[in-house]
C-alpha cells in the first residue's frame, strides 16, 4: 500500500467510527420506549396472561354445565389472549424492557352465566378505555412494537365482547360455531374473511381452527 493510501485509510477511520456510533445510537433510540409505555406493556402482558388462564378455566366450567359451544368459545378466546400475551412479551423485550414478575389472579368458582357477564365487562373496559390510552402514549413515543401490540389487542377485545354477549343471550341454546385464529395478529373470528385478515391484512393461510 503506498503512502497516499495509508494516509487516506487513517483519515477515514475516525469518520467511519462516527458513522458506526451514530447508526448504533439511532438503532438504540428506535428500540427504546418511555418508562410509561413499558409499564403499560407490562400491565397488558399481565392482563393477557390472566385472561388466557381464566378463559381456560371458564371453558372447563362450561363443559361441566353441558354448555359445549360456550366452552369452545372460551377456549378459542383463551388462545387469542395467549397470542396477544406473547405479542406484548415480544414488544417489552424489543423495546428494552424487562418482563414483570407477578402472581396470576385467583379464578372465581362462579356459574357460566356470571363468567360471561364478567368477561363482557372486562373486554369492553380494555377495548374502550385501557388499551386506547396505552396506544395513544405508544404513538407519542413512536414505539412501533408497542403500537402494533396495542392495536392488535384492541381489535381482538371488541370481537371477544361481541361473542360473549351473543353466547349470554343464547345461553342453553347456543348454535354450533367454528372459531378461527389469525396466527399473525391473534384476531379470533367465527367465520373466515373473504380474502384477508381485516386487522393485519395477512391472507387466509394465516388462520387456523381452534377447537
Amino acid at each position: 500500500m503506498d503512502e497516499a493510501s495509508l494516509i487516506m485509510k487513517h483519515q477515514l477511520r475516525p469518520a467511519l467510527a462516527i458513522i458506526s456510533t451514530s447508526a448504533a445510537l439511532m438503532t438504540a433510540a428506535a428500540a427504546a420506549a418511555s418508562p410509561e409505555t413499558l409499564n403499560n406493556l407490562n400491565v397488558a402482558y399481565q392482563n393477557e396472561s390472566n385472561a388466557a388462564r381464566r378463559y381456560e378455566a371458564f371453558a372447563k366450567k362450561a363443559d361441566s354445565e353441558n354448555l359445549p359451544q360456550i366452552a369452545k368459545l372460551f377456549r378459542a378466546t383463551a388462545a387469542s389472549e395467549a397470542f396477544h400475551r406473547d405479542i406484548q412479551k415480544s414488544a417489552i423485550l424489543k423495546l428494552g424492557g424487562q418482563l414483570p414478575t407477578f402472581k396470576l389472579d385467583e379464578i372465581p368458582a362462579t356459574a357460566t352465566s356470571d363468567n360471561l357477564k364478567a368477561s363482557i365487562k372486562g373486554e369492553i373496559e380494555e377495548h374502550d378505555t385501557l388499551y386506547p390510552a396505552f396506544l395513544g402514549k405508544a404513538k407519542s413515543d413512536e414505539a412501533k412494537a408497542a403500537v402494533r401490540a396495542f392495536n392488535y389487542s384492541i381489535a381482538a377485545e371488541k370481537r371477544h365482547a361481541e361473542y360473549f354477549q351473543q353466547a349470554l343471550d343464547q345461553i342453553g341454546k347456543n348454535p354450533p360455531a367454528t372459531y378461527y385464529l389469525c396466527e399473525d395478529c391473534g384476531l379470533m373470528l367465527d367465520k373466515l374473511p373473504d380474502k384477508k385478515c381485516p386487522v393485519c391484512r395477512e391472507g387466509l393461510k394465516s388462520f387456523k381452527i381452534i377447537n
